[in-house]
């Protein structure tokens, strides 16, 4: 581990504007610097750097981060290794910690990063003396470099193996990271055994679960005595992590760390259904390809694959099932098409999979079939035509029933223009006639608000409000009263907010960039990450944030007061103790009005 006083000194000593300048032109735009994008494709400049804040964001794609996080995304490199590199350019030695320190963690602390690394390197170590794993590889097509490249490993068979890379077995956090089970009796035993091993990483190169796929011949759970439950005799072929706190199935995607390069210069994903599929299709030189992990796929995976690339192509097998999961893919697809981007569908003949199909028939054959996909636009209306009876009124009249919430889900203007006007035409209606029967809203206006007048921004939780202050803001944390602090603790919505306040007093981080480092392994570090994409978009001033912190503070201590007021006007007042409460209560609430001259009456 690299101690986290290294990496804000190193956030200290480096310019990002210098980092990014190494690999993207960047041009001064006022106060900050603009390029295009280099994580997507763009021809108009929509990516900032800031070099107050320390901090880049593109309004185009949204990807944003520090110096640390650029390299790592940029290069597709790791965590530790974008820091060294970082770290050499500077002139600066990286420390190291020693082994020793970190036996010395207790178990409630141990870090699950940390122990998923242990294992994969474990797991990794295990496959160069596990030969008939290593034959399995070789029968699949595995190079050697292809299995290092994704880290590749087996998981011995037996019970307890882990033992002998985690000393302390019983340690609470191998459960925690889904490594280890207990049975009814309370004796552990490793979940995974006889399975080749795939590390899940995330976007930042950290192992955060693993897949397993069983070899031929395998039946782990047959050995009562060993303790296992008894129900899990028969191992699936596939198994994967359990969701963690650092891992979530529907957010994640296998082989996307590996493939970022690729799919920027491809701008190109492929969505396949199995770990193998994306490995044997890097072994053929398709490296844009990656896996949903054992779930249909999400908005979120389509969100972040949009975010990459220009077009997305779900690669499914040809069989109704198939079939099924495009839909299902085409479903959660809808809402978040973006003009200018495709999603298109591939299916594959009858009983082939993309592994198979690649290793009979190479790259050349893989890439042909890659040229005659499917545009979603014709996958919906096939779909919705192939449901209904459409030379009847009744058949026509069914397929605008369906077509309906299909069509209300999407926002693309353009696309849901083009497409209503097609299932007009199916339909035998006009396209507006469509637009009423389906209940269309509108679609948003692009055009710009008259000069010298600004949007009105949209109503945000008060607790993201201050999370945008403070993140904007460091400094501000010293100005938060202790009264306000103790507000913090009133409500768990605040409880990101009240953490932040404690690490900026604590830590005095100075800027965004820091700020952002120090926050890495919070248990809320999605929810800054996702807040701190806004800043750049936020001009300002240190006394107009001051401003907003106190009048949003007021806001919390109004919303309190308010709740406290209708609680005891609902419950009465039994008591003097609670007269005497509801009166102070009462003058709170009129002076935070601002109307203390209101007469607010006790309930009976």
């Amino acid at each position: 581990m690299i101690p986290q006083s290294f990496i804000q000194d190193l956030l200290h000593r480096v310019d990002i504007v210098d980092v990014v300048d190494r690999y993207v032109k960047l041009k001064r735009a006022g106060a900050n610097y603009a390029a295009c994008c280099p994580f997507h494709n763009e021809k108009t400049p929509s990516f900032t750097v800031s070099p107050s804040k320390q901090f880049y964001h593109c309004f185009g794609c949204g990807a944003h981060g520090t110096a640390i996080g650029f390299v790592m995304e940029y290069n597709g490199l790791g965590f530790v290794d974008a820091v060294k590199q970082l770290a050499q350019n500077a002139g600066m030695q990286v420390p190291e910690i020693r082994s020793e320190e970190l036996q010395r963690k207790s178990e409630a602390g141990e870090d699950l990063h940390a122990v998923l690394l242990k294992a994969a390197q474990f797991y990794r170590a295990q496959l160069k003396d596990a030969t008939h794993a290593i034959d399995y590889l070789r029968k699949r097509g595995m190079s050697g470099d292809i299995a290092k490249r994704f880290g590749v490993g087996y998981a011995p068979d037996g019970w307890q193996n882990l033992a002998a890379a985690f000393p302390e077995y019983a340690s609470k956090a191998l459960v925690a990271a889904g490594l280890v089970k207990e049975n009814e009796e309370g004796r552990r035993y490793d979940v995974f055994r006889d399975r080749i091993m795939f590390p899940i990483v995330d976007v930042r190169g950290n192992v955060i679960g693993f897949g397993g796929r069983v070899l031929a011949g395998e039946d782990a759970d047959s050995a009562k005595g060993a303790g296992a439950d008894s129900a899990s005799r028969n191992s699936p072929k596939y198994l994967n992590s359990p969701e963690t706190p650092i891992f979530e199935k529907g957010r994640e995607l296998y082989g996307l760390y590996q493939a970022r390069r690729a799919i920027r210069e491809a701008g190109r994903v492929v969505v396949v259904e199995g770990y193998m599929d994306v490995v044997a299709l890097a072994q053929h030189g398709i490296e844009y390809a990656v896996a949903t992990l054992g779930t249909a796929t999400t908005p979120l995976h389509v969100q972040k694959l949009l975010r990459q690339a220009d077009e997305i192509v779900f690669c499914f097998d040809g069989d109704d099932a198939g079939r099924r999961a495009a839909w299902r893919a085409l479903e959660n697809s809808l809402a978040q098409l973006v003009d200018g981007k495709q999603v298109r569908f591939l299916f594959l003949p009858q009983g082939e999979d993309p592994d198979t199909y690649v290793r009979s028939g190479g790259k050349a054959a893989f890439a042909a079939l890659l040229a005659g996909t499917l545009p979603l636009s014709k996958f919906l209306l096939q779909g919705l035509a192939h449901r209904a009876d459409l030379p009847t009124a009744e058949g026509r009249a069914t397929f605008l029933h369906q077509a309906k919430p299909l069509l209300r889900q999407i926002k693309a203007n353009a696309l849901r223009m083009q497409i209503v006007r097609e299932v007009a035409e199916m339909a035998r209606m006009a396209p507006d006639e469509v637009e009423r029967l389906c209940e269309l809203i509108p679609l948003a206006s692009k055009t710009q608000p008259p000069e010298g007048r600004s949007p009105r921004p949209l109503p945000q939780p008060l607790s993201r409000r201050l999370l945008r202050i403070l993140l904007g803001n460091p400094g501000l944390a010293v100005a938060i009263s202790e009264d306000q602090r103790t507000l913090l603790d009133s409500d768990s919505e605040l409880a990101p907010v009240a953490d932040l306040v404690d690490l900026l007093r604590a830590s005095k981080t100075a800027s965004l960039a820091a700020l952002f480092e120090a926050t890495r392994d919070s248990v809320y570090a999605r929810v800054y990450e996702d807040v701190g994409g806004e800043i750049l978009a936020a001009a300002g001033n240190d006394d107009a944030a001051l401003a907003d912190l106190n009048g949003t503070f007021a806001q919390l201590e109004l919303r309190r007061v308010e709740s406290e007021y209708a609680r005891l006007s609902t419950t009465g007042v039994g008591d003097e103790h609670e007269r005497l409460r509801f009166q102070e209560i009462s003058r709170r609430l009129a002076e935070l009005k601002g109307a203390a001259g209101v007469i607010v009456r006790p309930p009976l």
